[in-house]
């Protein structure tokens, strides 16, 4: 296989965009009162030259008249902006190299936050996402956008997504390969807390009492003023052990899920989600 070399011209900074939307992205406390701290911020690296990284496109959109700006997802340097000069070029060999899903090694320049992308060559070994399965990968894709900040490595996270698109690609049940990536990005940025132990009081969760789960806080009994979801004890257990056999844990985590995700978003609109959702009603 050999590596595709971009052409050169002048980058400018650019807004991120969400896939196939068009619209800009840009720990448990004792004490039940106070808010509990996300982890410090990794150190920003911007190297002159990187080379050989596994890497997936995110997202890719023009770039002036004949380049790309191409969110990456790569495995030691996080997310990256990348320009892909000439990339929109008719005989450019990039065009097909840059699609999502298609796992690469990527090499680009630069110090800025906006580098240039030097080098993609596609290594393969994966199955392509194929109908719902694909509209799934967006939907991940859209989530590593909007919830994760440039340049922050998550190595681990990395690995999980590239296990979670082979799930996808043999068919392994959809809402259950989700709930774990889902659960999985909350832990590693840091927002999601242990679901296991009672915030308030760090006693175990019992299975068979009823909790909720404080965004910022993480799980403690549920009370009759609660409006939040309110999910079993098992339910949370159950999660954290990657166990979904239960109907009632798949019915109760997706709510969960689409509560903490609604918290740490603002309120902005996953448009992928919606997608899944209205084919679900056909």
């Amino acid at each position: 296989m050999s590596t595709l070399t971009a052409d050169h011209d002048t980058a400018e900074p650019v807004s991120t965009l969400v896939p196939g939307t068009g619209a800009d992205t840009g720990s448990a406390l004792s004490a039940p009162t106070a808010r509990r701290p996300r982890p410090p911020v990794r150190e920003r690296t911007f190297g002159t030259k990187v080379g050989g990284q596994p890497a997936f496109v995110l997202h890719s959109y023009p770039h002036r008249e004949t380049s790309l700006i191409v969110d990456m997802f790569t495995r030691d340097y996080g997310r990256v902006a990348l320009v892909a000069k000439g990339a929109k070029r008719p005989h450019s060999q990039l065009r097909g190299v840059l699609q999502t899903f298609q796992p690469l090694q990527a090499g680009w320049s630069g110090k800025s936050e906006l580098r240039v992308l030097t080098s993609a060559e596609w290594v393969g070994g994966m199955l392509p996402l194929e109908k719902t399965a694909l509209l799934c990968g967006f939907y991940l894709n859209e989530l590593l956008v909007k919830l994760l900040a440039r340049d922050d490595a998550h190595p681990a996270l990395f690995d999980h997504y590239v296990a979670t698109l082979n799930q996808l690609a043999h068919n392994e049940p959809a809402p259950i390969v989700l709930r774990k990536f889902e659960l999985a990005l909350l832990k590693e940025t840091g927002v999601a807390a242990d679901l296991t132990r009672c915030t308030a009081t760090r006693e175990a969760i019992v299975a068979e009492r009823l909790y909720v789960v404080d965004p910022e806080r993480g799980p403690r009994p549920e009370c009759a003023s609660d409006t939040w979801p309110r999910v079993a004890g098992k339910t949370l257990l159950d999660m954290e052990r990657e166990e979904y056999a239960d109907t009632a844990t798949q019915a109760q985590s997706k709510q969960l899920m689409r509560f903490l995700l609604a918290h740490h978003l603002g309120g902005a609109p996953l448009n992928t989600r919606q997608i899944l959702i209205d084919l679900m009603q056909l």
